[in-house]
């Protein structure tokens, strides 16, 4: 047997590919960006074509800085952006039909609307555990199928292929045509509880089934690469998992009640809630988690749209700092954030609010506010939106939540963690491990293999790399709170007007 699982973490903002020992060890890691592209406003597109060349670079790349052969592959494991919608052409190549329409869009926020206001959405998160919102890819799918008649010719010939971007990375490296069950439920077309297309949806929204991929369990061979340029023929591809449910897997969340958030382009906040599955009354998703042989664990997800997005705004667009990690020395140079409060809807509102039209918010500024303030306020508003779906998720599933396990790049900022358990008064534990979702991606291939033996094996090697005590006083936590439920109500108020 090989010594190393290749995962790609086909993300929002650029692809990453992880060479992983069977000791969780990272023996090497690449990252290659690609552009985003925002045709209108509210309207987020990326390029597949440039998509895949992110991924073969960073994988070349990955293999030329560690100098591991590819041979040595024991299995590759995929995670990926959830909801992007793409769609493609069912030949040899995998022809893209368009840019890929990305989760952050809100185009089709007006027909949600028309179809909330048919009274269905109770019906359709009784089904998927989701929402009606914008954020999933059915009412994308629905959209392109309907703006472009050819596509739907193209459906009716068997030559049209719909897929999130698991799907379409997994057809480009074998030509298969398969989801795992986590994409799967993501896209409002899935029963939650059968594991399966839904007729019923397919029909609500107007989709050709023929235009499905299969769906599958995780950590299950979905097809062997074969003339892919960057590994040869043959390597299983093992593990497929959508990057929230990756992370949760990475950090070793399997028992029930266990909690993790994944601060990356946006928050996601996940707590595992076992073999069944717990339908919210406070905003958040009943979403499936992963689903080893025939056992399906399923998991409350409260997502909060911007978060590392924020920085990226205040470096490029207000040009407060160079490199994002700039942000944390900016920040700390001021006691607190003097009263100012930032709402970071920048994409809408997600968990518990959900609000597809708002826009972000800056408020207490006054003449002594400062670039520090600004930035201090930024990171504060992220562990605001996180401190929401906490407890929303703690109301749900009827539990105090334990220590809460972190990763993402944003995670690596100390201020921000520590303020996380201060606002949130549970300790913060990050993992040795930041790239905790490409490390779920490989759990799941290397399970698939025989590579690890179990998840005891592997919750025997997971390791923490610091934690964060809540220090802050009651009376300060409270008043920091009540402002930020002030600007929330504000943003209502300001999106009902919209």
């Amino acid at each position: 047997m090989g010594s190393y699982i290749l995962a790609i973490d086909q993300g929002t903002t650029g692809t990453t590919a992880l060479l992983v020992d069977n000791n969780l060890n990272i023996k090497g890691k690449a990252t290659q960006d690609f552009p985003q592209y925002f045709p209108e406003p509210s309207w987020v597109e990326h390029d597949l074509d440039e998509i895949w060349l992110s991924v073969l670079k960073a994988i070349d790349t990955v293999f030329k800085e560690t100098g591991v052969s590819p041979r040595e592959l024991v299995a590759v494991g995929i995670t990926n952006q959830r909801e992007t919608t793409c769609l493609w052409k069912r030949d040899e190549k995998g022809t893209a039909l368009g840019k890929a329409i990305v989760w952050q869009d809100r185009r089709t926020a007006d027909y949600c609307a028309k179809l909330k206001a048919r009274g269905i959405e109770k019906k359709i998160q009784k089904k998927t555990g989701l929402l009606l919102d914008p954020y999933f890819s059915a009412p994308k799918l629905h959209w392109r199928l309907q703006k472009d008649p050819s596509l739907l010719a193209l459906a009716k010939q068997g030559q049209l292929c719909f897929g999130t971007i698991d799907s379409f990375l997994l057809y480009r490296m074998s030509g298969e045509h398969k989801t795992d069950v986590s994409n799967a439920s993501r896209t409002l077309l899935m029963d939650l509880k059968t594991c399966q297309w839904d007729e019923d949806l397919l029909k609500l929204f107007k989709v050709p089934s023929s235009v499905l991929p299969e769906i599958c369990g995780s950590a299950v061979i979905y097809g062997r690469t074969k003339n892919f340029s960057s590994l040869p023929n043959g390597i299983p591809i093992a593990g497929m998992i959508g990057d929230q449910q990756a992370a949760l897997f990475g950090q070793a969340c399997f028992e029930k009640g266990t909690a993790k958030c994944t601060y990356g382009t946006g928050a996601f906040a996940l707590v595992n809630t076992g073999a069944t599955p717990v339908f919210s009354r406070h905003g958040m998703l009943t979403t499936v988690a992963w689903q080893m042989g025939k056992e399906v664990t399923y998991c409350l997800e409260g997502s909060a749209f911007i978060a590392g997005a924020a920085v990226q705004w205040l470096r490029d667009g207000l040009g407060l700092f160079e490199r994002s990690p700039d942000i944390e020395k900016l920040a700390t140079s001021v006691e607190d954030s003097g009263g100012v409060v930032f709402v970071p809807a920048l994409s809408g509102i997600g968990a518990p609010h959900w609000i597809p039209k708002a826009t972000g918010l800056l408020t207490g500024l006054t003449r002594g506010s400062t670039q520090a303030h600004i930035a201090r306020a930024t990171l504060e508003g992220v562990a605001f939106q996180v401190n929401e779906l906490l407890g929303a998720m703690a109301k749900d599933s009827r539990r105090k939540l334990g220590p809460l396990k972190v990763d993402g790049g944003a995670s690596e900022n100390n201020f921000l963690m520590q303020f996380q358990a201060d606002i949130s008064q549970i300790p913060v534990i990050r993992s040795q491990v930041i790239e905790t979702t490409a490390l779920g991606a490989a759990l799941q291939a290397g399970l698939g293999t025989g590579f690890w033996s179990g998840l005891s094996e592997i919750k025997q090697k997971w390791k923490a790399d610091k934690s964060f005590k809540a220090r802050m006083p009651s009376k300060e936590r409270k008043e920091k709170i009540s402002f930020w439920d002030e600007a929330i109500r504000a943003v209502q108020l300001l999106s009902k007007s919209k």
